[in-house]
């Protein structure tokens, strides 16, 4: 594994961007939104800089939560459908001799191999795949050795099929028989960790996520310190799109989201670090000014900070 670590190091962050976007396509729909932004939430950027700089550049980026990918590598993607076969994958990448080729080339023979064991298509494969070379990559041989393979999934949960997922994604909330009355009255529901079927909340329509993630008030501050009691899960500083705390990535729904709004969403956005692109309704947002016109799934960062300080000056 320590020549396929180096050959890894070799490959700069737009190398990685280019493989991904390459590798989309192939991968399973269930997992190919998720797997474009596990990148985002762990860039190769952001941990080569704190690498350099150790504390120091955490401090100065005024990061908080688990940035760091060595504290949850068997953890970090359970939002793929394809986690559950994360044992299969890393024992594939593991014990991989090689050749090691073009990136894409790899991560394609990874998930070949781990398909063996799996027995599943290599499809659900790819994007953990690309995802365990990249762990790999930003933690080391011996600690992604070291690391068990847990998967991090209810007995219930695993027993879903791509399909079934899918179909909750798509599926909008019944407003009964005379739905198409209730007007501004419809509620959604707002799905943060379709793991759990308890993860849950609902949203009036056209109201901004974080806002609605106030009427629940349950205790996330144990689970996430970023939490304010009687926010809800999502962590948030502000509501005007100032602290970037409540960047969010949208799994499903994300055509039922507002538009972005440049002036304020978009620019912050970019100052942040988190998304620089044109696309009226992109995978990434801030949930106190993304407005819910449907039931939506999203998945929670496990950091926040102003990474675009890095971006700014690479």
């Amino acid at each position: 594994m320590d020549r396929l670590y180096a050959h890894l190091c070799a490959i700069d962050s737009e190398g990685w961007r280019r493989a991904v976007e390459t590798l989309v396509a192939e991968i399973h729909p269930i997992d190919q939104n998720a797997t474009r932004i596990w990148f985002t939430f762990y860039p190769l950027d952001l941990h080569l800089a704190i690498q350099a700089a150790g504390d120091e550049a955490a401090r100065q980026l005024g990061l908080m939560g688990t940035w760091r990918l060595a504290d949850q590598i068997d953890a970090s993607h359970r939002f793929l459908y394809g986690h559950r076969y994360w044992p299969q994958v890393k024992s594939a990448i593991q014990a991989f001799e090689g050749p090691f080729g073009s990136l894409p080339a790899l991560a394609t023979a990874v998930a070949d191999q781990a398909t063996r064991t799996a027995r599943v298509d290599r499809d659900q494969l790819l994007g953990p795949a690309v995802i365990g070379l990249m762990t790999l990559r930003q933690v080391g041989p011996g600690a992604f050795a070291a690391a068990p393979g847990t998967i991090h999934l209810s007995p219930e949960a695993r027993r879903l099929s791509p399909h079934q997922i899918l179909h909750q994604r798509a599926r909008d909330d019944w407003q009964g028989p005379l739905g198409f009355l209730r007007g501004l009255k419809k509620r959604w529901t707002v799905t943060f960790d379709e793991a759990d079927p308890a993860a849950r909340f609902s949203v009036i329509h056209g109201q901004e996520i974080a806002t609605a993630a106030q009427s629940d008030k349950r205790d996330y501050r144990a689970r996430d310190a970023r939490c304010t009691p009687g926010e809800g899960p999502i962590p948030v500083q502000c509501r005007a799109a100032s602290c970037g705390t409540c960047w969010v990535g949208v799994l499903g729904g994300a055509d039922k989201l507002s538009p972005v709004s440049e002036r304020d969403e978009g620019r912050r956005m970019r100052a942040f670090g988190y998304a620089d692109t044109p696309e009226l309704q992109p995978l990434l947002r801030l949930a106190c000014q993304a407005k819910a016109f449907g039931a939506v799934s999203i998945v929670i960062p496990p950091w926040n900070g102003i990474f675009g300080k890095i971006r700014q000056t690479g």
